[in-house]
């Protein structure tokens, strides 16, 4: 079983930059797979970027030279930097796990662009 908790969400202008972190309960140095989405109102939720165990980072087009994931194993972290923001960008934020064939979300965190 693992528990995700989101923080860091919030309201931010165009341009500007949020940081979300996504707590684990437990090491998440054995989770295979952990990842961000989104769903923005209206919309399907989307991935926005992952990372595997063996270090291996993936984004959406849409994020690519914006956002960067990272994961800190010791603090049991997941982490979103997000810079640059944009309209489009506002959306709740889901954190994602993947372990032993299950998958884990978080309960997400609002993140709004305006200006």
């Amino acid at each position: 079983q693992v528990q995700l908790v989101e923080s860091g969400g919030g309201l931010v202008q165009p341009g500007g930059s949020l940081r979300l972190s996504c707590a684990a309960s437990g090491s998440i140095f054995t989770i295979s797979l952990m990842g961000w989405y989104r769903q923005a109102p209206g919309k399907q939720r989307e991935l926005v970027a992952f990372s595997t165990g063996s270090g291996i980072t993936n984004y959406a087009d849409s994020v690519k030279g914006r956002f960067t994931i990272a994961r800190d194993n010791a603090q049991n972290t997941l982490y979103l930097q997000m810079n640059s923001l944009k309209f489009e960008d506002t959306a709740i934020y889901y954190c994602h796990a993947r372990k032993s064939g299950n998958d884990y979300w978080g309960q997400g965190t609002q993140v709004t662009v305006s200006s």
